[in-house]
């Protein structure tokens, strides 16, 4: 599709008996934020690899701003961006020096100073790699990324080891880019922050994409709406699940009740009140991205 910055399609990649990737399809749109979220085992890292013409798929089409990967690496390793899980790099050079080196073997001008105040390293710029923290490792892999000025970016976690507000300060960075035109594929384990900031997710288990479209049409196509968080008991949660016909959970203390009707509501508080369980907790809330995403793959674990 000519509005498309990644297509896949048929992706399968084993690693002797086992299925890494199974048929597995994804499309990027030209200036979209697409994160890509899966639980460990689900062939996340094995696709991220593949579409970065890192690691050939055992079938399947894979397209990159129109190029194939591996006949046409060297031009399309000038128009994207890459920072990799648990980024690392040479331990005794600076952010300043490191940048510079970076806009030397691509032949473009040195943005040190631009690049480093964009991610909030600047004051660090003559620190050593060895001596930055996780967080400020992570920020100076975005600037080398951003070094050739790319059209498409593949943003592996690229938040991990930040301090919160640090991570909303790469949100804002994240938004400054895609406002500037730039593609971005972005994996996170944080829920909170592919709502927040992609315009598409895709779930992948098993090898394959299970759900893709915008987190809203996610939540509404596989959620079950708005759900009562209460004070309860496992007697009572038998009574509303019989009531009601709503999926109902109680964890020791709290009954967690799917809400389908506005008048479920003050009948599960009778209930309560009449078994003489004091309510001491009550929400009453939407389902979030990560609460399907939970339903669906069952963890967020790594």
């Amino acid at each position: 599709m000519a509005d498309s910055v990644i297509e896949a399609s048929g992706l399968m990649k084993a690693y002797g008996p086992i299925q890494a990737v199974n048929g597995l399809d994804l499309q990027v749109r030209k200036g979209e934020v697409f994160s890509l979220l899966g639980p460990n085992g689900a062939g996340k890292t094995t696709t991220i690899e593949m579409l970065e013409g890192l690691r050939k798929p055992d079938s399947g089409e894979i397209r990159i701003l129109g190029m194939n990967p591996w006949k046409d690496e060297s031009r399309i390793r000038r128009r994207v961006g890459i920072i990799p899980q648990g980024f690392n790099f040479v331990q005794r050079i600076t952010p300043q020096e490191a940048i510079r080196y970076f806009a030397t073997l691509f032949g473009v001008p040195e943005r040190s100073e631009e690049l480093l105040k964009l991610v909030d390293l600047y004051d660090m710029r003559k620190t050593y790699f060895t001596n930055l923290s996780g967080g400020q490792k992570q920020k100076l892999g975005l600037c080398l990324a951003l070094v050739n000025d790319p059209e498409l970016l593949f943003l592996d976690e690229p938040t991990t080891g930040l301090d919160p507000q640090a991570r909303r300060n790469m949100w804002d960075v994240i938004r400054k880019l895609k406002a500037e035109g730039k593609s971005i594929l972005l994996t996170t384990h944080y829920l909170e922050e592919a709502e927040v900031l992609a315009d598409r997710v895709g779930i992948v288990s098993g090898g394959k994409m299970i759900a893709s479209g915008t987190p809203q049409e996610i939540i509404d196509q596989h959620g079950s709406g708005r759900s009562l968080f209460v004070t309860g008991s496992g007697e009572v949660a038998e009574k509303v699940r019989k009531m009601t016909g709503s999926r109902c959970s109680f964890d020791g203390r709290h009954i967690s009740v799917e809400i389908r009707e506005n008048t479920d509501v003050p009948m599960i508080l009778d209930l309560v009140r009449e078994s003489g369980v004091e309510i001491s907790t009550l929400q009453l809330r939407e389902e979030t991205l990560e609460d399907v995403f939970l339903k669906m793959v069952g963890s967020v674990e790594e």
